[in-house]
């Protein structure tokens, strides 16, 4: 069969460009058509330089023209990226000895944002990265109590002739929260400034030492405090933590437009699906689907951002959350594999978004090294 060229270019007409508004011949990203028989070749030019918008576009073609057109075509897609100049700028005042901020963000609360943070920076130090963990949630601090430090205090220490915080380290991290400065049962009543001022300090006025990761664990929602730490810190990436349901979809949604923003623009590595699926102990092949299945992995298709895996809804995370000993730490078990599959994931986008992306002011992480512990096992 000889394809005819109008016929593909209207098929073409049928997929919308991400962003734009327009479909792809209207917008001018299909450059070239040439047909010879049976086959066609289509040159396109796109702006997305992730290889997930590359697999993307193609896909579109090869179903579009295979609909519209003929479906035993031959394709051949030659795709061109022009990524715009101006690329996302990282602000804020780099701290000296840390290579990656990482923040950690959910529009809703209560999807498990924060034992995702903690079991993703206890399995980074098992892989053998040095991480701290800075508990931004202001008004609902927990990282002391799952990483067990809850009845300890940080120190003073000279560093560079100042008097600073030291960090209290358990599993392999160095944490700094608002929770050792407050009483258990005392409610942290602040307006932003207040907040704000109080981050700073947890930041600029603390003894990290040398870093490869520094995660921030941000509060639900899109606010003060948000604003106030990409002001402040050169955020390398971020991470948007969602269960699989409509209703927190929509936050989530919410909460990546907050960092794609103009006057934001910090780079989204990627969205966690947690309490993705429940499989019972005496029924370990079913799995049930109480808040919906792959709601977060379906938008992060949506939105054009990498999927990092999802977590599970077990009993035993909660517990180990309680108890503070993360669940990542339980060895030889499903969960652990679970957040080191994660954690792997998100290391990856970072040497990725550092390799395309602007660096910031702090030194980057170019090789996944650090996973070694996790592959030798």
């Amino acid at each position: 069969m000889k394809l005819d060229k109008k016929e593909v270019l209207k098929a073409l007409e049928t997929i919308t460009v991400p962003g734009e508004g327009k479909n792809m011949v209207e917008s001018g990203a299909v450059t070239n058509v040439m047909t010879f028989g049976d086959e066609v070749v289509v040159d396109i030019t796109i702006k997305n330089p992730s290889l997930q918008a590359r697999k993307k576009t193609e896909v579109e073609i090869l179903k579009a023209v295979h609909k519209e057109v003929y479906e035993k075509a031959k394709i051949k897609v030659n795709i061109k990226v022009d990524a715009p100049e101006k690329k996302p700028q990282i602000k804020g005042k780099a701290i000296p000895g840390i290579k990656n901020v990482v923040a950690v963000a959910s529009g809703k609360g209560g999807v498990g944002k924060s034992t995702i943070t903690v079991n993703i920076a206890v399995t980074l130090a098992k892989m053998g990265f040095n991480v701290g963990l800075l508990d931004a949630d202001i008004y609902g601090p927990s990282a002391p109590i799952m990483l067990d430090v809850e009845r300890e205090r940080p120190l003073a220490v000279q560093a560079g002739g100042q008097s600073k915080m030291k960090p209290v380290e358990n599993y392999g991290v160095k944490v700094l929260s608002i929770g050792f400065f407050t009483q258990p049962n005392q409610a942290v009543i602040w307006r932003g400034p207040m907040a704000a001022k109080a981050l700073n300090q947890m930041i600029f006025d603390a003894a990290w030492g040398e870093l490869d990761f520094l995660l921030v664990d941000l509060p639900p929602g899109t606010g003060d405090i948000h604003l106030s730490i990409m002001q402040s810190l050169p955020v390398t990436g971020a991470v948007v933590v969602s269960t699989p349901q409509n209703v927190a979809l929509a936050d989530a949604r919410k909460g990546v437009a907050m960092f794609r923003q103009e006057s934001i623009r910090v780079p989204v590595l990627g969205i966690v699906e947690n309490m993705a699926y429940f499989t019972p102990e005496e029924l370990p092949d079913h799995k049930y689907y109480i808040f919906g299945q792959e709601g977060a992995k379906n938008l992060s298709e949506d939105l054009d951002i990498p999927f990092l895996g999802e977590i599970p809804l077990v009993q035993g995370i909660r517990e180990a959350g309680d108890v503070g000993r993360p669940a990542a730490l339980q060895t030889a078990t499903p969960l652990e594999e679970a957040f080191e599959e994660l954690t792997k994931n998100v290391v990856r986008e970072v040497v990725r978004r550092n390799e395309d992306l602007p660096p910031t002011e702090a030194v980057k992480i170019t090789t996944m090294a650090g996973c070694s512990a996790v592959k030798g096992k």
